[in-house]
């Protein structure tokens, strides 16, 4: 039994004749939408609490799934020596597919990034003479870094707001640790 009783009644249906549920259908519906609503303010739910019910959905992965989660580390790495010729950076750019290569010193410091576009770039700008140049020549020094504790949903902002398509994940230094690409976040669903 109950204490308290909701009359969602109508006084007629929409159909022409007056036996399909419509009208008392979306009455209905109506209703359950305005108690859940009152349900989820009275008990102070929030985005992350609807996201820990529902971690593979849309707003589950925008909220909890992190770079460290997507990104490439170890030997799927593209890491290059700053006195690496242009040619063995284009190599490694094309054998780890991501589309760049990490400029770093022995310690894994972050020097510079060589992407595939400025490989474009340079054969546009100096021709065959490019791939007589060393790394360190051509990179690009300062590169955007993330944190490997970041959400994956931001480092896409990020990436649309600059129009790169990889990021290098640092230590929290300046120690490469990681790239993270545009697609990997994409692939996961993460709009």
């Amino acid at each position: 039994a109950s204490d308290v009783n909701i009359d969602v009644s109508v006084r007629e249906e929409a159909c022409t004749l007056g036996i399909v549920p419509t009208a008392s259908t979306t009455a209905t519906l109506a209703m359950g939408d305005a108690l859940a609503v009152a349900l989820l303010t009275k008990r102070g739910f929030r985005e992350e609490d609807f996201a820990f019910f529902h971690p593979s959905g849309s707003l589950g992965k925008k909220l909890f799934v992190r770079v460290k989660d997507l990104m490439h580390s170890g030997d799927a790495l593209p890491i290059t020596s700053p006195d690496a010729s242009l040619t063995e950076a284009v190599m490694e750019i094309s054998s780890k597919r991501l589309g760049t290569t990490v400029i770093a010193g022995g310690d894994r410091k972050i020097l510079g990034v060589i992407t595939d576009g400025d490989v474009r770039r340079g054969i546009e700008k100096w021709g065959k003479a490019f791939f007589d140049m060393r790394a360190r020549e051509v990179m690009t020094r300062d590169p955007k870094m993330v944190s490997e504790d970041e959400l994956a949903a931001k480092v896409l902002g990020t990436m649309e707001k600059h129009s790169i398509t990889s990021l290098l994940v640092s230590d929290g230094e300046t120690h490469v640790i990681g790239v993270i690409h545009l697609h990997d976040i994409l692939k996961q669903g993460i709009v």
